[in-house]
């Protein structure tokens, strides 16, 4: 895809988000609930001051049932709440690192979508920390190229999704990521490669297939390219009428 000044932007899936009827839904249990008259409702901390006042032990934290209310929150877009529900989970999980790991992960993808990119980095970065070789790191790490990419330190992008992909072989949106930082850089060829192994993992979405035409243009490869923005086209189309079906 392409904006006014001709610059790509890397594309990723988005949620379809939900009515504003839901702006007054909260996930905070009612003993969390804060007087607007007397705190900011904006300030980040206020959520952590009030745990830290009732002396929370950890113990009595369910933090799967925390990590759902982050996930909650970032199914209705209220992302800035997902933010502190993730953060309280990986602050109280400290001992149960697959699930501490997995709420920096989420941190830094709500982060994300609010684009603030220092702070996602920086909780891909916690993620990391604790684990560079579980089940969560090659998320971890694909998210964190993106979130380099997007703040511009484009160098350090392709290495982690590199290392995504050595975790991860099976990881497709990995490939892509790889592809697209390859594309980047003019390695065309083996940034063909890495879409192809993206689509055979069922990344088959138009922007994947598009990019692949872009690398395969650059090749000269002019009769693949064109077949691959065929199948964008196709795939396009068909979840276009797919929606008016359902719709």
């Amino acid at each position: 895809m392409t904006d006014d000044d001709g610059n790509r932007t890397h594309k990723f899936s988005e949620g379809q988000g939900f009515d504003q009827d839901y702006s007054d839904f909260s996930l905070d249990p009612p003993e969390l609930k804060v007087d607007p008259t007397k705190v900011d409702p904006v300030d980040s901390r206020v959520l952590t001051d009030i745990l830290d006042r009732k002396n929370i032990d950890p113990d009595e934290v369910d933090f799967e049932q925390l990590l759902d209310v982050g996930l909650s929150y970032m199914q209705i877009n209220r992302f800035e709440e997902a933010t502190e529900a993730f953060e309280r989970v990986a602050r109280y999980a400290q001992d149960d690192a697959p699930i501490a790991q997995e709420a920096w992960v989420n941190k830094g993808a709500a982060h994300a979508e609010l684009e603030e990119w220092d702070e996602a980095i920086g909780a891909y970065y916690e993620a990391l920390s604790l684990d560079d070789d579980s089940e969560h790191a090659a998320t971890a790490h694909t998210n964190l190229a993106y979130a380099l990419w997007e703040s511009g330190r484009t160098t350090d992008a392709l290495d982690h999704a590199e290392r995504a992909v050595e975790l991860d072989p099976r990881f497709g949106q990995a490939w892509y990521n790889r592809g697209f930082f390859l594309h980047e850089r003019g390695l065309n060829e083996e940034a063909v490669n890495a879409f192809d192994n993206a689509i055979r993992l069922g990344q088959n979405a138009p922007y994947v297939l598009e990019e692949k035409a872009r690398a395969l243009e650059e090749l000269g490869r002019d009769e693949e390219a064109e077949q691959a923005q065929k199948q964008a086209d196709e795939v396009r189309e068909q979840a276009e009428q797919q929606m008016v079906e359902e719709f």
